[in-house]
Formats: structure tokens, C-alpha cells, sequence
């Protein structure tokens, strides 16, 4: 391991605040996603370096225990803390509960007598709650934003008063712009982040770095010849998505383009999975849109939305679809991707997000605008008629995740990250 100076990095805690954070997530509930799966991932890759890593989380349901330990990674931790009710609250309704979590965690801290090497926080909220943490004990800061919100403010359009009253994004800009300006280092996922950081906060900085997310390539991977297929509940021949049901995930954009698919291609299904056991307002909102389309276009016997994909199913549902779609107006990056194409599957993403820096569009994945029907339905058309196409692109798209986007090898960059920073 490659250690710059007399640097050893030995404890990291990690602050990720919002949704329901386990050491075994269910993914899909409100808030709860991909960047619950990156924390873990990386807090997992980095114990494999001897570091031990605490993930810190707000602490709501009095049913689960304040500290739980990660099963098969005895170095890493998820510390649950007191803030507000016991109940659920939304990202966007958590910035008033946030200084009563920073005070509670330095509390816990100073109690359990923990030291820390640096904190580093993912996302807006955990941002400012590391901003306050970090200061308190001296030690340096560093944060990930995972999505910014002047882009999705952007993209997402609507009436401005409207999205202003849903999303608070004024507040969430001007704190990510705090942030930005005082933390030790931060990482964005893509070079596109890095660009709108530029353009769209005007904020540039020697301290940003390029680290993508990771795929565990040993959980996903394609079906060997030998192995046996495992029942999924859903019909052979399918096109896949998986995500959190939200309103920037373009599922409508989606069912548009697959009532064309279906007309051509008469034996392929959609299969739509993730979302809450207890879905939130604006979740129920969208699928009661895509209910509505379903209705509309009559395409019920076709269509198949699973709701939350277990984890002995997860594999499986990408290995044995026909290819994989993202179609998200806003998407800063997109696991789900990476893992589809891990297990050799050709994905058809859109152009809008982070995933085209991962995309060469031909040859290694098909990237498109979801909000063109007509291309949308097409690439999807094109892939399901040439079997050799889409398995050749598949193939590529595996080679890539393995060259480029293992976990390990993304661990190796935050320390090369850390360490460059720490003292400077």
C-alpha cells in the first residue's frame, strides 16, 4: 500500500445522514440508494487496507440498535444518532434537525473517547454536519456531494415556486457552496460534476478530484455457462430498471418508449424494480403517474413493476435480463449501470448524467436522450433484434468495470486522496 510521508491513515469516520442506512440496506426506500450502497462499498474496501471506518447515521427508528457491525467487515460500523422524532424525515426536510445532530455526535465521541483521522461526508446534510464535527476536534474535512443541486434544480425544470417549496434548493445551494469553499478535499464522481461546479457555482479548486463509484465485481458478475438460473418471479425475456421511484428517475419517459418496444417486439417484457415498503408522497405520486400510463396505453400484461428486489434476487434479475435501462432525466452517476454491466449486460442510458463518462456510446453501453421516444424506443429495439450486438457490447461493458471501477481499486484512490490533502 502506498503511504506518502509518515501518513497512516488508520480511523475515518464517515458521515451519511439521510435515509434508512443498515448494514444490510434495503434498497429503494425513500432516500435510500446508491449513495447508500457507495458509503458501504468504500468503507468496506478501505477495512481491506487496515483502516477501520464508523459510518455515522441519523438514528429514528428506536427498533434498531444505536451500533451495528458491517457482517464480514469487523472494522467498519454504522453508528446511529438521536436527532428530532422518531420518525422518517425526508432529505429535504432535514436541515433543521442537523445541529442537534452534530452536538449529539460530538457528545457520542467524547463519550465512547473515538479518534479519528478525518471525517468525511457524503451528500449536502452530511456535509454540514461534518463541517461542525471536523472543527470540533480539528481534524481535517473532506465530502462527496453525490448530487449538486443547482444541476438537478436545472434538469428537473417545473414551476419554479413549485420545486423551490419541494426541494429547498436555494438553502441546499448555498450550503454545498459553503462546504465547497471550506473542506480540506472533495471528491465528485464524474468529470461532468466537476464542470458544473465551475459553471454552475462558479467555484473551482486545486482540492477536487475525480474518484467514480465502485462495483463489487465478485457479487456482480455474469452467469457462468454452468451455473443454474435462478426464479426471479418474472417473465424470460425482459428489459430491466432498477432504481429508486422518484420524479428525476424517468419512468414515464420509460413506459413511452417500451409502448413502441412492445408493438415490434412481441415477446419482451419490462421489469421495473425498487422503491419503498412504505412509500413517501412524492413516491405514491409517481406511481400513481405510471399506473395512470400503464392504463392509458393498456399495457398491464407486459409491464411488471416488482417494487424492492431482494438481494438473492439482485444478481440474478441483471444477469438474466435482455439489457439494462437507466433513463433518468437526472442521474449523477448510476450504480445500478455499473453493476448491469458487470454482469455483462448491454445498458442504454441517458446522455444527461454522470454514467457518459463511463459510456462510450456503440461500443461499450448506447447513450440517449429518455425524453426522445422515438430514440429511446429504437436503441432498445436495435439490442433486442441483434443478440450478437448486445452481447458483444456487454462483453465490453464488463471489461470496463473491471479495469477501471472495482472497489479496491477506488479505495486505493481516496488514501492516495486523503493523503495528498491531509497536511497541505
Amino acid at each position: 500500500m502506498r503511504r506518502q510521508g509518515d501518513i497512516k491513515i488508520k480511523n475515518v469516520c464517515m458521515l451519511s445522514t439521510h435515509g434508512y442506512f443498515d448494514p444490510v440496506p434495503r434498497l429503494g426506500r425513500t432516500d435510500t440508494g446508491g449513495q447508500v450502497i457507495y458509503v458501504l462499498q468504500l468503507a468496506k474496501a478501505l477495512s481491506t487496507c487496515k483502516i477501520k471506518v464508523d459510518i455515522y447515521t441519523r438514528w429514528f427508528d428506536s427498533s434498531k440498535s444505536q451500533i451495528d457491525l458491517v457482517p464480514d467487515y469487523p472494522d467498519v460500523r454504522v453508528i446511529r444518532i438521536r436527532a428530532g422524532r422518531w420518525e422518517f424525515i425526508p432529505k429535504e426536510d432535514i436541515y433543521d434537525i442537523l445541529p442537534e445532530l452534530a452536538d449529539n455526535m460530538m457528545g457520542f465521541i467524547r463519550e465512547k473517547n473515538l479518534h479519528y483521522d478525518l471525517f468525511h461526508g457524503h451528500y449536502v446534510d452530511g456535509g454540514i454536519v461534518t463541517l461542525d464535527i471536523a472543527k470540533a476536534f480539528d481534524k481535517p474535512a473532506f465530502f462527496t456531494a453525490h448530487s449538486l443541486g443547482a444541476w438537478k434544480r436545472e434538469q428537473m425544470g417545473g414551476e419554479p415556486e413549485d420545486m423551490e417549496k419541494k426541494y429547498k434548493f436555494s438553502h441546499r445551494i448555498s450550503e454545498e457552496l459553503r462546504i465547497f469553499k471550506s473542506v480540506k478535499g472533495q471528491t465528485v464522481t464524474t468529470k461532468v460534476q466537476k464542470e458544473k461546479l465551475e459553471q454552475l457555482y462558479g467555484f473551482t479548486s486545486d482540492n477536487i478530484v475525480v474518484i467514480p463509484p465502485g462495483v463489487d465485481v465478485h457479487t456482480f458478475c455474469p452467469l457462468k455457462a454452468d451455473e443454474r438460473r435462478v426464479k426471479t418471479g418474472v417473465p424470460d425475456r425482459y428489459v430491466f430498471c432498477l432504481g429508486r421511484i422518484d420524479s428525476n428517475k424517468g419512468h414515464d419517459l420509460l413506459l413511452n418508449a417500451f409502448d413502441m418496444v412492445r408493438k415490434v417486439i412481441p415477446d419482451v417484457h419490462l421489469v421495473i424494480g425498487g422503491g419503498s415498503p412504505i412509500p413517501q408522497p412524492t413516491e405514491l405520486e409517481v406511481l400513481a403517474t405510471m399506473r395512470r400510463l400503464i392504463d392509458e396505453k393498456g399495457i398491464h400484461s407486459r409491464v411488471h413493476i416488482v417494487g424492492y428486489v431482494p438481494d438473492k434476487l439482485l444478481v440474478a434479475s441483471y444477469q438474466q435480463a435482455e439489457l439494462f435501462v437507466l433513463p433518468s432525466i437526472f442521474e449523477p452517476f448510476g450504480i445500478t449501470a455499473l453493476e448491469a454491466m458487470a454482469c455483462a449486460k448491454p445498458v442504454i442510458a441517458s446522455k444527461f448524467g454522470g454514467i457518459k463518462d463511463v459510456i462510450s456510446s456503440g461500443e461499450n453501453g448506447l447513450l440517449i436522450d429518455p425524453s426522445n421516444t422515438i430514440e429511446f424506443a429504437d436503441a432498445m429495439i436495435m439490442l433486442l433484434r441483434d443478440r450478437h450486438l448486445a452481447e458483444s457490447m456487454g462483453q465490453e461493458g464488463c471489461k470496463t468495470i473491471h479495469s477501471y471501477f472495482s472497489w479496491q481499486s477506488i479505495a486505493e484512490r481516496h488514501i492516495a486522496f486523503y493523503e495528498k490533502l491531509m497536511n497541505v
